[in-house]
């Protein structure tokens, strides 16, 4: 065990509220569990030395930060600052059929409602989201009843100053017929450390349409994971748009625990200088008649690494399956790593399933070409990189998230030199 998780659990320890039974588990979880090497497979690519080395602390001072304003969206915030919830920069008044509450607030047997809820989504194999469970305090709640359908963007933000640490979890819960938009946003300043986990839970003709976007860069240490669980006949689209840093880890689960089910999974990362990304995508076809479509992109540069591992479990019921995890990845130096293991284990006879991965190079005698006819190197590479993933982004279902998000990545294909 690292010295870093025995002060994580030491720190646990000491703490006392309405989560003492999930956390006592989590960390009698956390004692059995040996700090990833190279040869645990999980972690096989992404080394937790950064973890291992990080100055990262928890901050208690007030500290003035805010979220980055998106243009024509005008979204229900909820901001945390350093792991705290800020009260003082979220959205008080909202829409008939909205609760949101932190754990701490409920009455007894609202909070005996929501510890049984808590981590129930989200699989025990996450060792972050073990440290995550043992040391998230304000734990937030978002439930949409149901039949109703919320207009307005949820937009969490997790905003961490220079050597802040922090540990965010928000349980969110769609009850039938529900539709509801969550953004999932983590903007980080210097050297930082964060474990932001979110669990979903889906109820039957509920529709969720996710976002998470993880774009922090530089000495950021930012592990985290989004958790679905689909009922009979719901619906997701979920979209995430990564850069990479020191260590930018993210888990997604899937499960369809109902029938007719419809999962849709879009994922981008651009990485650069010394970078790592790494996503790890688990979709469990539990229930007949689901139906996953996987897209994943990653351009990769100078000596930065990307990580994908995708996985789809068809169980032996899961019959009438349809699935499909597409996975494109290109490199623009001789010296970026791509590393890309797609999965398929099928146990049900009656089932359609495809999946495949590519990796190439980007077209040097194209950005020749481009140099060659006046167009400058970087608006070249802009040119050659942006169509790669740009299809991607115009499937975003929210046009002005689209539309914010597009001269981002621009930016920042403009500093990805080809090598």
């Amino acid at each position: 065990m690292s010295e870093w998780l025995e002060s994580a659990i030491t720190r646990a320890q000491n703490l006392d509220d309405w989560l003492a039974p999930k956390r006592a588990h989590a960390l009698e979880l956390l004692a059995q569990t040996k700090w990833p090497t190279r040869k645990t497979e999980a972690w096989r690519y992404t080394p937790l030395r950064p973890v291992e080395r990080t100055q990262a602390s928890v901050v208690t001072a007030d500290v003035n930060l805010s979220p980055e304003a998106i243009v024509d969206l005008a979204p229900i915030e909820l901001v945390f600052v350093n792991g705290r919830f800020d009260a003082s920069q979220s959205t008080k008044e909202l829409p008939a059929g909205l609760q949101v509450s932190l754990g701490q607030d409920l009455n007894a047997e609202q909070q005996a409602s929501a510890l049984a809820a808590f981590s129930a989504i989200k699989p025990e194999r996450h060792l972050f989201g073990l440290v995550n469970d043992a040391l998230a305090e304000d734990v937030m709640l978002i439930a949409v009843a149901e039949g109703v359908e919320i207009a307005q963007p949820i937009r969490i933000s997790s905003l961490l100053s220079q050597g802040a640490e922090s540990h965010t979890r928000v349980q969110v819960s769609l009850a039938k017929g529900a539709h509801l938009t969550v953004i999932e946003d983590i903007q980080a300043q210097g050297e930082t450390l964060s474990t932001a986990f979110v669990e979903y839970d889906i109820a039957a003709d509920a529709y969720l349409e996710h976002y998470r976007f993880a774009l922090q860069t530089g000495s950021n240490v930012a592990i985290g994971g989004s958790h679905f669980n689909l009922s009979d006949k719901s619906k997701m689209h979920s979209s995430i748009v990564g850069f990479g840093s020191d260590l930018s880890r993210l888990d997604t689960d899937i499960i369809h625990g109902g029938e007719f089910a419809d999962a849709k999974l879009n994922a981008i990362y651009l990485l650069d200088g010394k970078e790592l990304f790494d996503l790890h995508a688990t979709v469990e076809h539990a229930m007949p008649n689901g139906t996953t479509e996987e897209n994943v992109r990653c351009i990769v540069a100078d000596r930065a690494r990307a990580v994908f591992n995708g996985r789809i479990h068809i169980h032996r019921d899961a019959q009438k399956t349809l699935a499909a995890l597409n996975n494109r990845n290109l490199l623009m130096s001789d010296k970026a790593e791509i590393n890309t293991k797609p999965e398929l284990e099928i146990y049900a006879d009656d089932v359609r399933c495809a999946h495949g991965a590519t990796v190439a190079e980007i077209d040097k005698q194209a950005l020749y070409y481009l140099q060659t006819r006046g167009v400058s190197r970087p608006k070249a590479q802009v040119m050659l990189n942006f169509g790669f993933i740009n299809e991607l982004i115009d499937l975003m279902p929210n046009a002005a998230l689209a539309e914010w998000v597009r001269p981002i990545i621009r930016e920042r294909f403009a500093q990805m030199e080809v090598k």
